[in-house]
């Protein structure tokens, strides 16, 4: 069935896009009109089920957010920085409670005590005009520290768009086989935490038969206490851009699609902005350079859902399905958006391409170590006295950048969570044995994944820690299989009962647990919860036995 719809929903191309259809229709009130939704059921010949399914599925559009606000960003980078009661105190003075809703997380892991309001963020010191921000819409932008220690592959300045793209002009002189040979050379893997190589990706979609073929760009950075990607599409964009276009050269693709976490706001317009630029100087559309490649640019504003982060449940939700994890193979390279051939990349990925095309493969591979080539960026929280963006050749010790770069602890902290939710907790004395590689941390039973950081304080219960792990995975689930959605939800409930009662966790029934899900889920957000819960089983073992029987 669910091919059938791609199919149908891709009949009209992305020119008119369900899922942007029925993100449209929740704008003023927060959640989707029943009446469009049979209106587009009918003019995509979907049925009215599916599109309500889809609907209801997202944070932005589902009917519990009708009526809502004002949004508070409940990520695990401020929940560990206690301060969302705050924010949540002091919004209530100016919103009704129903007016006010959560969302994750929001990029503000920095500064913390972020929320959400009119399509803008606000985090730090904005939580003392918010009278100002409602009367005025007064903006307030956040900063924070970037800084590139090694070779500058993402944070170089930007030379302007004529000088930039010179290297469009170097690929779309080559054979597409030759750039390809210049990925491989380079070893470049996915940022985005699997690690695979993206010129595999590139050949697999390139040879495989159907047409328009699409590059997708996964910009739906969902993993709180990541904000690169954001740095990347704020501050960086042409880097995407363009590694995209030379993307789309490589595998035939004229199509890219920017999917862009709707947390995001302020980036839309920085991509509206820079795609004008290209436009106007026939760096995309037809003909691009004088040649016969054509390619062009949809950005869609996603609506809420961090499962979407994983490619086929993206792809799904781009067509207007609700978005669930498919059975693969078929892989989307062989067959992807509305069932044609899709090469699916991060944000930073896709970013390094330009480099690799300027400089050559053999350069970027000098950089780093062993397997893990290139640089990486790295996301330090509002816990560390310097946080920020930093971008770091792979192979750097973990404690130069967190003692360095991010100026040491601004208190005393007891574990790091590294990767994102479905990342290794790393207990502090396990940062001398690791660095900034996929290798290192997996050897150690780790995951380096976004590489984003978000730490735990030592009087923050790790208790409590796991249980918001096992209630956000619950939220998140796409609800497909069994494993996940039901392992998340029983997990969260023996975790919440053992903290607020005198209840004792069988610890051979959470192992079991534990195994049911890493084993049967369909995808790495049910599969990779348990890493965390492992680790904290492992070396917090003297806090966590109280709740044990």
């Amino acid at each position: 069935m669910s091919k059938n719809i791609s199919a149908l929903s891709g009949r009209k191309g992305m020119a008119e896009n369900l899922f942007e259809l029925l993100g449209r229709s929740a704008e003023t009130t927060g959640s989707a009109d029943p009446a469009e939704m049979t209106r587009l059921a009918e003019a995509f010949l979907i049925g009215s089920a599916n599109v309500y399914g889809a609907s209801s599925f997202y944070d932005f559009t589902r009917p519990e957010n009708k009526g809502k606000q004002v949004y508070v960003c409940n990520g695990s980078a401020c929940l560990t920085a206690g301060t969302q009661d705050a924010v949540k105190q002091a919004l209530g003075a100016h919103f009704e409670e129903h007016e006010i809703g959560e969302m994750c997380c929001l990029g503000r892991c920095h500064e913390n005590k972020a929320f959400f309001y009119k399509d803008h963020n606000y985090s730090g010191d904005a939580l003392e005009a918010v009278a100002a921000i409602k009367s005025d819409k007064k903006v307030i932008s956040d900063q924070y520290h970037t800084a590139s220690y090694g070779t500058p592959v993402l944070m170089r300045p930007f030379p302007g768009i004529e000088t930039y793209y010179q290297t469009l002009q170097k690929a779309l002189a080559q054979t597409p086989e030759a750039i390809l040979q210049e990925l491989t050379v380079a070893g470049l893997r996915g940022r985005g935490g699997a690690g695979f190589p993206i010129a595999f990706k590139l050949e697999s979609c390139k040879n495989s038969p159907g047409a328009p073929k699409f590059i997708v760009c996964n910009a739906d950075e969902g993993d709180p206490g990541a904000y690169s990607d954001r740095y990347l599409l704020e501050q960086q964009p042409h880097s995407v851009l363009l590694g995209m276009i030379i993307a789309g050269y490589v595998t035939g693709a004229q199509m890219g699609v920017l999917y862009v976490r709707g947390e995001y706001p302020e980036v839309f317009p920085i991509l509206e902005t820079a795609l004008q630029a290209l436009r106007d100087r026939n760096l995309i559309g037809s003909n691009i350079l004088g040649t016969n490649f054509a390619f062009d640019f949809k950005v869609i504003r996603a609506q809420g859902a961090y499962i979407c982060g994983e490619e086929t449940a993206l792809l799904n939700s781009i067509e207007g399905q609700r978005p669930e994890v498919r059975v693969r193979p078929p892989y989307p390279t062989q067959q992807g958006l509305f069932n044609l051939p899709t090469v699916v990349n991060n944000v930073e990925t896709l970013a390094c391409i330009p480099f690799i095309l300027e400089h050559g493969g053999s350069a970027f591979a000098a950089i780093g170590a062993g397997r893990s080539t290139g640089t990486k960026l790295v996301s330090l929280d509002g816990h560390f006295k310097r946080p920020g963006i930093y971008e770091v050749d792979m192979g750097t010790s973990l404690s130069l950048v967190f003692n360095e770069l991010g100026g040491g602890f601004r208190h005393s902290i007891k574990a790091m969570h590294i990767g994102g939710p479905l990342g290794g907790l790393v207990p502090v004395h396990k940062i001398a044995d690791l660095n900034i590689a996929f290798e290192s941390f997996a050897s150690q039973g780790f995951l380096l994944g976004h590489a984003s950081v978000v730490c735990i304080p030592t009087d923050f219960p790790m208790i409590e820690y796991l249980e918001h792990l096992f209630q956000f995975t619950a939220h998140e689930s796409c609800g497909k299989c069994f494993p996940c959605r039901l392992g998340s939800t029983r997990g969260y409930e023996l975790l919440h009962k053992a903290r607020n009662s005198d209840y004792k966790i069988d610890p051979e029934l959470l192992n079991d647990l534990l195994e049911t899900m890493e084993t049967g889920s369909l995808c790495a957000l049910g599969g990779g919860l348990p890493l965390p819960i492992k680790n904290a089983l492992l070396y917090f073992q003297e806090e966590l036995k109280v709740f044990f029987s």
